[in-house]
């Protein structure tokens, strides 16, 4: 559900939303989830002073159960 959920915010956010792809990692802190978007659509998805991925975290944080981090990543 929180993969479905960043992936559909991501996708709504930049151009090229078939680029988006999310991964989950499981750790020993709770669940990574890296975003890879296209390198046009980075500084969309990151915004002014990283305020749109903060926007981003928070959502996902807030409709998570368990420890979640997101790491957006350029590379497509």
């Amino acid at each position: 559900m929180v993969v479905d959920a960043l992936e559909f915010l991501v996708r709504s956010i930049v151009r090229n939303p078939d680029d988006v792809r999310v991964t989950e990692k499981p750790g020993r802190r709770g669940l990574t989830l890296n975003v890879v978007v296209n390198p046009d659509d980075l500084p969309r998805v990151i915004g002014r002073r990283g305020r749109t991925a903060q926007a981003i975290r928070t959502v996902i944080d807030a409709i998570s159960r368990d420890e979640v981090r997101v790491n957006i990543v350029d590379v497509a």
